[in-house]
């Protein structure tokens, strides 16, 4: 197997990031939204992704159980199994950046190697860490689908928050505080600055 991927060399295409950054009129970037589940990820990263579309910007929204049905499906929730969740995830969000595409990437990724992992991969001046905070007992007031009730009642293993450690951002690059904030206000908030890191 090593042998083979001697042979697997990178190709260079015959158009450019820049070139299509310049088409696009934006940069691309990958902002890795975390939070325990219930703080508000996806929701806020969805809601910005509408507004930026309609500004006819090139943005995508990685989210993590959409990203399970399919890319990952075969991955359980062992710590093992999370750590090659986001390596995934990071793979892939590094190939939409070089196609100029703003990336947002919805994901609980509790711990903060997966984070710095993910960091790794797409490269340190493009990756924007926004911390999605809320208190466990706020987000569980929000979950509808009753996760948190399954998770203490034992019926959901490694469940972060409850069975399974979730690792608060040292240094993140923006904070959300979505108990403390409207929907449309942290929606503001994360849309002006992804706007400021992709203006060119």
């Amino acid at each position: 197997m090593d042998n083979e991927k001697k042979n697997i060399k990178k190709f260079k295409g015959l158009v450019s990031r820049s070139e299509r950054e310049q088409r696009n009129g934006h940069k691309a970037a990958v902002f890795w939204f975390t939070g325990l589940s219930g703080s508000g990820k996806s929701t806020i990263a969805h809601a910005v992704e509408k507004e930026l579309f309609d500004n006819l910007m090139r943005v995508y929204v990685f989210d993590g159980d959409n990203v399970r049905h399919g890319l990952c499906a075969d991955l359980s929730f062992a710590p093992t199994a999370r750590t090659e969740n986001i390596r995934r995830i990071s793979e892939v969000a590094k190939l939409f950046v070089e196609n100029s595409t703003i990336c947002m990437c919805a994901f609980i990724s509790p711990l903060r190697s997966d984070r710095q992992g993910a960091r790794d991969i797409v490269g340190d001046a493009d990756f924007y860490e926004i911390y999605i905070t809320c208190p466990l007992e706020v987000c569980e007031e929000r979950d509808v689908k009753g996760y948190y009730k399954m998770a203490r009642e034992g019926k959901i293993k490694n469940y972060t928050g409850i069975s399974a450690p979730y690792e608060t951002p040292e240094k993140p690059d923006l904070i959300v505080e979505t108990d403390r904030e409207s929907l449309e206000e942290s929606v503001e908030k994360v849309k002006k600055f992804i706007l400021e890191k992709v203006e060119i």
